[in-house]
């Protein structure tokens, strides 16, 4: 049986086939760890990440749940790429479930203002 993180790592590559960003429409790629969230917009094109936020960088300051943190993540990113030019995206949930802190942070970068 394969286990949990080479599981995620084979739905990641079948993901990631399908999934590119381009400068019109660039890779909102998310990463989750035991104590944060990490989300990154990304030009594939030229390989170069054009703004991020996580739960664990200085600016961000937010309490509660991993979910509500999540969630405001989403509307930080959201806010940073919205200053940049960038309001439509393609979410890469990067081979997790579209549940719980995923999920948030994507709600989040939806009010803060990205179309995906």
């Amino acid at each position: 049986m394969a286990s949990k993180l080479s599981r995620r790592e084979r739905i990641k590559k079948g993901i990631r086939r399908n999934l590119a960003g381009s400068a019109e429409r660039p890779r909102l790629s998310v990463f989750r760890s035991n104590k944060g969230i990490y989300a990154q917009v990304i030009d594939d094109t030229t390989g170069k990440t054009i703004v991020s936020a996580s739960s664990l960088s200085k600016e961000f300051s937010a309490n509660g749940t991993k979910s509500e943190q999540s969630k405001a993540v989403g509307k930080l990113v959201a806010e940073k790429a919205v200053a940049a030019g960038i309001t439509t995206v393609v979410f890469d949930r990067n081979g997790y479930l579209y549940h719980g802190r995923i999920k948030s942070l994507a709600e989040g970068a939806r009010e803060g203002g990205l179309n995906f």
